[in-house]
C-alpha cells in the first residue's frame, strides 16, 4: 500500500501506512491458520508423482484444505481434484477441520471412480487411520507431499488462488450458509 500510495505522489512511509489502516480497520490478504500439520502418531506415506506424467482420468486425484476468511473466524474448504481433467469431484465446507468433513468428499468423490494415486499434504485429516484406511480399502495408492513442499500439489494450490481471488475475496459472506 505504501508503494501505491507514493506512486499517486502520496509522501507516506510504511508506519504512517500501517497504523491509518489499522485506525480504518482495514488488514491485507495474509495467511490464515495453518491448515497442513500432521498429526506425530500418523504414517506419513512418500510423495509418488515425482516426474509421473498424468495421462488420462482417475489416474491421480489430489485432495487439500484452505481456509475462508468470515466476519468472526473462519470455515474451512476441502476439494478433490483429478490432475488429468482438474475436474473438482467433490468439495466440502465446515467449520472445524476435523477428519469428518473430508471423509465425506472423499466417498462422494469415491461414488465418482477411483483413483490410481491419492495425493495430500500431510495434514493430519489425511494422515489419519480413517482417511488412509478408506484409501487403501479402495486399492489406492496413497502419496503425500514433502513437509513445506506446495509445488509438490501444485493443481489444487492452483484451484484455490482462483477460487479465492475470483469468489472468496470478492464477495463479503456473512455466515457459512452464504458462502456455501
Amino acid at each position: 500500500m505504501t508503494v501505491y500510495l507514493n506512486r499517486q505522489g502520496y509522501v507516506v512511509n510504511r508506519k504512517r501506512v500501517q497504523r491509518l489502516m489499522r485506525m480504518m480497520g482495514l488488514e491485507g490478504v495474509a495467511p490464515g491458520p495453518h491448515t497442513s500439520r500432521p498429526h506425530p502418531m500418523h504414517t506419513i506415506y512418500p510423495y509418488l508423482l515425482r516426474d509421473l506424467v498424468s495421462d488420462r482420468p482417475n489416474q491421480v486425484w489430489c485432495t487439500d484444505v484452505t481456509y475462508v476468511p468470515l466476519p468472526h473466524g473462519f470455515l474451512f474448504l476441502v476439494a478433490i481434484l483429478d490432475w488429468y481433467s482438474r475436474y473438482v469431484l467433490a468439495w466440502m465446507v465446515s467449520n472445524t477441520q476435523d477428519t469428518a468433513f473430508c471423509l465425506e468428499a472423499l466417498d462422494e468423490a469415491l461414488m465418482q471412480g477411483c483413483p490410481e494415486i491419492f495425493n495430500s499434504d500431510q495434514g493430519c485429516q489425511f494422515t489419519s487411520a480413517a482417511f488412509t484406511g478408506r484409501l487403501l480399502e479402495a486399492g489406492v495408492q496413497v502419496s503425500m507431499d514433502g513437509r513445506g513442499r506446495v509445488f509438490d500439489n501444485i493443481f489444487i494450490e492452483r484451484l484455490w488462488r482462483t477460487v479465492k481471488y475470483e469468489e472468496i475475496y470478492r464477495h463479503d459472506y456473512r455466515d457459512g450458509r452464504e458462502l456455501e
